[in-house]
């Protein structure tokens, strides 16, 4: 059951905690640093206000959307504003109601617990964060059969953080428990060029306006995927001895990663190309075309599909996803079914 604790000792390998660090130090650590979703932070920031003012913690909050768009990174902005420990864990780490008994009785008063892809925690363990959560108090079995006892443990005030990629995947009464709901969309290509240059300076290496340009309509509109290609162009820079980006250095780079001017990986064009020539252009189930595409349903409902969704490349209509007119016009499909 991992949970990582801002204060926890750390017990990484040092080229993990390199790697950590690095991820780390390309969060923001103010919100006046994070780079778009401009109405969320209005509204988390009136959030935090008013609950300093009570001198309470901040309400629960479950962020959803799409991964890589900054959800953990506003969790810790979050706690940093409240002067909080912040947890981070997982629903799939969590296996057992023992897990989160175990997770909240260590919590102190104020402290923010993140859980990641929270649609996917267990029932009962959904159901034993109902009373934590409204009355901040457990409710434990001890021992089997007749003898078995209720104990009621009392928890400090604290602050839940949920994220997930599926909203619709979460139980009803676990959802209304939350005080704050917010969607956190897609970033613009110009968002994604601030952040791209922000970067930069931290990974100690420049980059001009034309490659940042390329790489921001590379990246899919998420801050998180540009972070990642912009430490590939740096590789690719520093392997033939230079100190900036260009667009050259870019272009080639992007030949070489598979990825095309609008930020489709082979994945997606072999998702595309699935629809338009073995499917008629659709509509097809998402079963049947991940078991052509040899592919997870959730890897394609939550990594392939929002972008294409987003791009307009796709629709998803009762009896499937179909392929749209930009899709073929992109892959030079003409003479398919339109």
């Amino acid at each position: 059951m991992p949970i990582i604790s801002l204060n926890q000792e750390s017990q990484l390998s040092p080229e993990k905690e390199e790697e950590l660090s690095l991820e780390n130090n390309l969060r923001p650590k103010l919100f006046d640093e994070f780079i778009g979703q401009e109405m969320l932070k209005r509204n988390l920031q009136i959030l935090i206000s008013g609950a300093k003012k009570r001198s309470e913690p901040v309400e629960h909050i479950l962020l959803h959307g799409s991964p890589g768009l900054g959800k953990t990174t506003l969790s810790n902005l979050i706690a940093r504003e409240m002067n909080a420990n912040l947890k981070i864990t997982s629903g799939p780490a969590i296996e057992k109601t023992g897990d989160i008994a175990s997770i909240l009785t260590n919590l102190e008063e104020g402290d923010v617990l993140f859980i990641d892809e929270i649609h996917r925690l267990r029932k009962p363990i959904e159901e034993m964060l109902f009373s934590a959560m409204e009355d901040f108090a457990i409710d434990l079995v001890m021992g089997k059969g007749a003898g078995a006892k209720s104990m009621r443990l009392n928890l400090p005030p604290f602050t839940l953080i949920g994220a997930t990629t599926r909203l619709g995947a979460l139980s009803a009464p676990l959802r209304d428990r939350f005080g704050f709901i917010y969607r956190m969309e897609f970033y613009t290509d110009q968002d994604i060029q601030k952040i791209c240059h922000r970067n930069s300076d931290i990974l100690d290496i420049k980059i001009e306006k034309n490659a940042s340009e390329l790489l921001a309509k590379c990246a899919r509109k998420t801050p998180r995927i540009a972070n990642n290609l912009l430490k590939r162009l740096r590789d690719f820079a520093q392997h033939e001895d230079k100190d900036i980006v260009s667009l050259k250095i870019a272009q080639k780079a992007f030949m070489y990663l598979g990825i095309d001017e609008i930020g489709l990986t082979d994945s997606d064009r072999s998702f595309l190309t699935a629809i338009i020539e073995k499917f008629k252009g659709g509509p097809v189930g998402l079963t049947t075309l991940a078991a052509c595409l040899s592919e997870e349903k959730e890897t394609i409902e939550e990594t392939i599909e929002p972008y294409l969704i987003q791009s307009g490349l796709i629709e998803k209509s009762p009896r499937g996803r179909i392929a749209t007119l930009k899709a073929y016009k992109h892959l030079n499909l003409n003479g398919y079914a339109f």
